[in-house]
């Protein structure tokens, strides 16, 4: 009998070791997906600036209200016949080079799936002359850039207190201001856009 004991006291206990081991994997398992999870976030927020992950890269580039007014005043996406002939619209020159991938093929979208886009430039001058420059620039491969702008005043600013500012709207706005490496991107001679070189970097600022 006490062979016997000892012999269901040894299966329990490899039983509870193989338990243990089963737990201890189950929770280095946990431990490594919210890593993971964490450093992907990383990863992807990397190039960006700080709350690039939960805000609009226009919030902390302009601020709230500026952001906002920015949202607000921004041009419709408009389709213009490209070399070939093909109704283009505005693209992510970092991510479309070609007529094939900028053909309208919708209101906000491209043939290929790619959303229309506008980069902006923001000249604050309330304190001088009374009113706010936002520079819209559209890229449309084959034809080059565009710029269209819109002037505002504080009334504007205000107005627009109510704006929401989301990542998923569309013209997708990127703010030159805080684009990375953005005066070294190569361009044809006929498409260099007149924005590089004479854009000021801005550290993002929530007070403005």
């Amino acid at each position: 009998m006490r062979h016997d004991g000892e012999r269901e006291r040894g299966s329990a206990s490899v039983e509870q070791a193989g338990l243990a081991a089963l737990v201890a994997l189950l929770l280095l398992a946990a431990i490594a997906a919210v890593f993971a999870g964490a450093i992907g976030r990383r990863i992807a927020c990397a190039p960006r600036l700080p709350d690039a992950c939960r805000h609009h890269p226009l919030v902390p580039a302009y601020g709230w209200p500026l952001a906002r007014l920015t949202r607000a005043l921004a041009p419709a996406p408009a389709a213009k016949p490209g070399p070939s002939g093909l109704p283009l619209v505005p693209v992510d020159f970092r991510r479309c080079r070609q007529e094939s991938c900028a053909v309208a093929a919708g209101a906000h979208l491209t043939a290929s799936g790619r959303r229309t886009t506008a980069f902006t430039q923001l000249l604050d001058r309330r304190d001088s002359l009374g009113w706010v420059e936002i520079d819209y620039w559209l890229f449309r491969p084959g034809l080059g850039w565009e710029k269209e702008v819109r002037l505002a005043d504080q009334s504007q600013v205000d107005a627009a207190s109510d704006v929401r500012v989301l990542l998923r709207d569309d013209p997708a706005l990127v703010p030159l201001e805080t684009l990375p490496g953005r005066n070294h991107y190569d361009f044809p001679p006929g498409e260099r856009p007149p924005w590089q070189w004479n854009v000021h970097s801005r550290y993002p600022g929530w007070s403005s």
